[in-house]
């Protein structure tokens, strides 16, 4: 799958103080690791060592994150300044289930590109679904 990531920055005070965190974040490693992307508020305090039960993470929760140079499909997701992750880890989710079912149309059926079949594909999708829910 190809690489999906975005970089993330907060500014804030905090008794006086200034802080600055910054990260890249892997969305890929993250999707694979949850169903739906974490907080990214968490995330930062989590790298940035900032216990999320502090005032200072209280603070730091109230800012917003600002986005950028997002890589892969994650550029979708990013308009304007906003970044929709919900939207994106559904994208992803379906993303990596298609991979995971083109091969098996290609040698079951011997269909090289299951987007040719969108009736297929569908078929199969809710059959991956049903079967993950079981």
């Amino acid at each position: 799958m190809q690489k999906n990531s975005v970089d993330v920055r907060i500014e804030f005070s905090f008794k006086g103080e200034d802080y600055s965190y910054t990260a890249s974040i892997d969305l890929n490693q993250l999707l694979l690791q949850h169903s739906s992307l974490p907080s990214f508020h968490v995330i930062l305090a989590k790298l940035h060592n900032v216990d999320t039960y502090s005032y200072l993470y209280e603070v730091m929760e109230a800012t917003d994150i600002e986005f950028s140079n997002p890589e892969g499909f994650a550029a979708d997701y990013l308009l304007d300044g906003e970044f929709n992750p919900s939207a994106l880890a559904a994208h992803w989710h379906t993303a990596k289930v298609s991979a995971l079912l083109q091969p098996i149309a290609a040698r079951e059926l011997d269909i090289n590109d299951l987007n040719e079949h969108p009736e297929l594909k569908r078929a199969l999708m809710e059959a991956y679904y049903l079967g993950s829910r079981a």
